[in-house]
């Protein structure tokens, strides 16, 4: 699971530009499997990629979930930094795998088109001829070399036969295919006085937030499976069949999972819920934000809160602005 990584690679991933020795860097993150290692001492110059493609993983599971009941919630403490939610084959589990491998090949990506690792690059491989008025130039982004890293180095420790693994593995691919998918052509003009005689393009990841919208979706629209033992050669392996006949196969690109989510209503321990109590809830909404849902029926209570805020703002030529400062008061709603 990427659970240890994900602690890991916050805590030490401002330690990766000070750490000059490639054995001395590796060796230092605990939890690696041997793959990892090796990969980590073959890769070292991406590696603070890897962590920082972590980091806005985590950053957009908590966006993306910031009004609901589970809102992504890491835990400090603890060497799993979700602490035991990731525990269970659940929606949740294949989400933050997802975003997770997409965050790794999307700032490995990135940084390879920056210029900031000698290993990697543009991509030259252009798919599909120029069309009318155009021409391949910039850089296009290598979104198959990023795909490769966070492919070798977060489904490393998902080589066992079982459905845990066979899940993990599918959600990781559905966190990389959703940027392949996403991937557009970026243009600019060439030309006497702005004119676009001739543009020049190249393909580019989208803003992360669109792939963290794109994963949102298919966790919404998740397939549930079921988990199917048969003896092979090498002994007994586990794989995973949708449990619903009726509704299509979830492809390449959907996420799966095979338990069901607790309701994350209150706190407990073994599944790693932190209730909704104190919770702030949206009272004017109907949907899992608002105050009925967040708060499971428990009720609210509304205190005033004081903030200062800019107003009566004026446009000066040229060229500033200058507002005055106002206390507003507000309503806030938090779960009992």
């Amino acid at each position: 699971s990427f659970s240890l990584f994900f602690s890991r690679s916050l805590a030490i991933g401002h330690q990766y530009s000070s750490l000059g020795t490639q054995p001395i860097l590796c060796g230092s993150i605990p939890g690696l499997v041997p793959k990892q290692l090796r990969f980590c001492r073959n890769y070292v110059e991406i590696m603070p990629s890897v962590a920082e493609g972590v980091k806005i993983g985590i950053q957009e599971c908590q966006h993306q979930f910031r009004g609901r009941r589970w809102n992504c919630t890491t835990v400090n403490d603890s060497l799993a930094i979700f602490g035991p939610v990731l525990d269970k084959a659940t929606r949740e589990s294949a989400f933050v795998h997802a975003i997770a491998s997409a965050g790794v090949a999307f700032a490995v990506t990135r940084s390879c088109a920056e210029g900031s690792a000698t290993i990697c690059g543009c991509d030259t491989r252009h798919k599909g001829s120029p069309g009318e008025g155009w021409k391949w130039g910039g850089c296009s982004e290598d979104v198959e070399f990023g795909s490769m890293v966070s492919r070798e180095f977060a489904d490393a420790r998902e080589n066992r036969p079982d459905a845990r693994s066979a899940m993990n593995r599918h959600n990781n691919e559905a966190g990389r295919t959703s940027i392949i998918e996403l991937m557009h052509l970026k243009c600019k003009c060439h030309g006497l006085s702005g004119s676009c005689e001739v543009k020049t393009c190249w393909w580019s990841q989208p803003d992360f937030r669109v792939i963290g919208d794109y994963l949102k979706d298919k966790y919404d629209s998740a397939s549930e499976m079921v988990v199917e033992k048969h003896r092979e050669s090498r002994g007994w392996v586990e794989t995973l069949r949708p449990k619903y006949n009726f509704f299509k196969a979830p492809t390449e690109k959907d996420l799966v999972y095979y338990e069901n989510s607790p309701n994350f209503c209150e706190p407990n321990p073994e599944t790693g819920s932190f209730g909704t109590r104190d919770r702030i809830c949206n009272v004017t909404s109907h949907g899992i934000d608002g105050c009925d849902l967040l708060c499971c029926g428990r009720g609210h209570n509304t205190r005033t809160e004081k903030r200062k805020e800019k107003c009566h703002c004026i446009f000066h030529w040229c060229c500033y602005v200058r507002c005055q400062e106002c206390i507003r008061v507000y309503d806030v709603h938090t779960c009992k």
